[in-house]
């Protein structure tokens, strides 16, 4: 049989991984195919148009979507006809998302895809993995453009820090959401009518700790649902150190600051494959239909593969073209994002030029307002913003003309896209006030900043009556309607005037931007919203005002030193610092 190599699907071990004999062969294990779209020439028209800054045309509903850019009939058919010829059972088939999920040992993958699995150990355990490419039936070429999920490394990691022990009550002080958002003006509004998705890839929350925290901070708890995918479940570990941190941190900064929205919490696998599909269930979700998707994941470009970063660009592509905003932590490893090579990095999905990019600040507040905000960074291992230049993205339209300052003070203008887009709190020294598997803490990192900007959209797009969607143009055409970060550097970075490659555009000044935003968006027609949003209540426009949510003192005083954990109160020693 005559087979090809898939464009972009070579592996490599990860980085001191050692491979210590052949896979199970008995071994059962799901992989998921994406397919080629329907007009894809049409989409990728639409999107430049809105790349450009033309906000003329009404966003697709997800039903429109589907007839006019899922996968082909045919081209399932294909598929299910390969696997049938190969053994293998199809889970599921997903048309808008381009998707089948194919089930089988693997032996059976081996034979159907080419490869030799192999388990690989590593410092931190080992996985089943593979090198070189995914090799696939000539009939096929042309048809499937990626195959997730022979691999089964982690591929991401939560980008949330722990406030250390000991920090020094003089130099750290921590906020509620609330506390934020009247700190960063947030116009007044509860996102009510508005669905945020939240991508989470292992752990879970307890509904008695979200009661017992939104009772704390004396607001109505939001409607919090788990949606499973590729069998991945809300279970909390029981460990504060673990993925629970950044579920809570996720569901409790959203939630707070849009308690009128719904969240949907998408849970799924660590893996190339579960996070993808975490992602494209949420965009196409039509029946809890988010307006905007909080990711709190993310590793550096260089542990990607070219097939999955492709899957997943054009996933965010979609939620463009439908409406969906899509925020992005920018990471916590600094410019190098975590490599040891000695070269820049930056995360992904952060720098996909249609997600908008989260990086992080240190903010410090006095009397009720801001005293001073600079660029998060702690150092290498103790923390600090993402942040530089794509290896992998080209220039996108709005980010024509400007430049990355290097620490020494050189500048040069960017030729590939630059990351991230905006910012806000990030450092755990004035982290985020949360609670985590029973106990109350402080917690920092760009984890945080992602949810935080996922709220303030939901509140602008409620309040507007129409979704913002892809809101990268709009942003960089109105820089003054945001709090610009001047001061510090993260890593091979500095801050400066305008976008710097460490903070973007700098953080929200909420009433500012929902003020530009408000002026310089078309009116949507009520027939695009309905589609959007059937079956959900709405707020119709309405003026913008700054929150009054919060009047209560902007930060806390707290003990310790310099560091990483939070003293939660009933618990034993606080948890170590988790990597970013």
């Amino acid at each position: 049989m005559a087979r090809y190599s898939l464009r972009g699907s070579e592996r490599t071990a990860a980085p001191g991984a050692v491979a210590s004999g052949r896979a199970d062969p008995g071994e059962r294990l799901e992989v998921t195919v994406i397919l080629r779209r329907r007009g894809a020439s049409a989409l990728a028209a639409r999107v430049r148009q809105l790349a450009s800054g033309d906000r003329s045309r009404e966003p697709m509903s997800r039903e429109e979507f589907a007839r006019q850019h899922g996968a082909a009939p045919a081209d399932l058919a294909r598929v299910k006809r390969f696997a049938r010829a190969h053994g293998l059972v199809v889970v599921e088939e997903d048309a808008p998302r381009r998707t089948v999920i194919l089930s089988g040992t693997v032996s059976t993958m081996e034979e159907a895809f080419g490869v030799k699995l192999e388990v690989y150990e590593h410092g931190q355990g080992s996985y089943r993995g593979r090198v070189g490419p995914v090799r696939l039936p000539a009939e096929l070429k042309g048809v499937v453009e990626a195959v997730l999920g022979l691999d089964n490394r982690p591929q991401a990691l939560p980008h949330f820090r722990w406030r250390a022990r000991g920090e020094a009550a003089s130099a750290a002080s921590s906020f509620s959401p609330t506390e934020l958002a009247s700190l960063y003006r947030f116009p007044a509004g509860d996102g009510r009518g508005e669905c945020i998705a939240i991508v989470e890839l292992g752990g879970g929350y307890r509904p008695a700790d979200l009661a017992a925290y939104f009772a704390k901070l004396q607001i109505a708890a939001p409607e919090v649902t788990a949606v499973s995918v590729d069998h991945g479940k809300n279970q909390p570990t029981g460990d504060p150190n673990g993925p629970d941190a950044e579920v809570m941190l996720d569901i409790e900064v959203a939630g707070a600051l849009a308690p009128g929205a719904r969240l949907a919490v998408y849970f799924a696998p660590n893996t190339d494959a579960g996070f993808l599909d975490a992602v494209t269930t949420a965009i196409h979700d039509a029946r809890r239909r988010p307006s905007v998707v909080s990711i709190s994941w993310g590793g550096p470009e260089s542990a990607w593969t070219s097939q999955a970063m492709t899957a997943f660009d054009a996933a965010l592509q979609a939620a463009a073209a439908l409406g969906v905003t899509v925020c992005v932590a920018s990471g916590d490893s600094g410019s190098a994002d975590g490599v040891s090579d000695g070269a820049d990095h930056v995360n992904f999905p952060a720098s996909s030029p249609h997600a908008l990019g989260c990086g992080g600040t240190r903010l410090t507040a006095s009397g009720g307002r801001i005293a001073s905000e600079v660029v998060w960074n702690e150092g290498a291992q103790a923390g600090a913003t993402g942040g530089g230049v794509s290896a992998v993205f080209p220039l996108p339209p709005w980010q024509q003309g400007l430049g990355a300052t290097r620490t020494g003070g050189r500048r040069k203008a960017l030729a590939q896209r630059g990351v991230p887009d905006v910012s806000g709190d990030a450092d755990p020294r004035t982290g985020y006030q949360v609670r985590v598997d029973g106990a109350d803490g402080v917690v920092g990192g760009t984890s945080a900043v992602a949810p935080l900007w996922a709220g303030l959209l939901a509140r602008l797009n409620a309040s507007l009556g129409r979704p913002l969607g892809y809101l990268n143009p709009s942003a960089y055409r109105n820089g003054a309607a945001f709090r610009d970060v001047t001061s510090g550097n993260n890593g091979d970075f500095a801050a400066s005037a305008g976008w710097d490659a460490c903070t973007g555009l700098g953080s929200p000044d909420g009433t500012a931007l929902a003020a530009a935003l408000a002026s310089s968006s078309p009116p949507s027609s009520a027939p695009g919203r309905s589609k959007r949003n059937e079956g959900s209540s709405r707020r119709g426009p309405a003026g913008f005002r700054p929150s009054r949510s919060s009047r209560a003192s902007p930060g806390r005083a707290r003990s310790a030193r310099a560091g990483r954990r939070p003293s939660p109160p009933r618990r034993g020693p606080p948890p170590p610092p988790r990597r970013g």
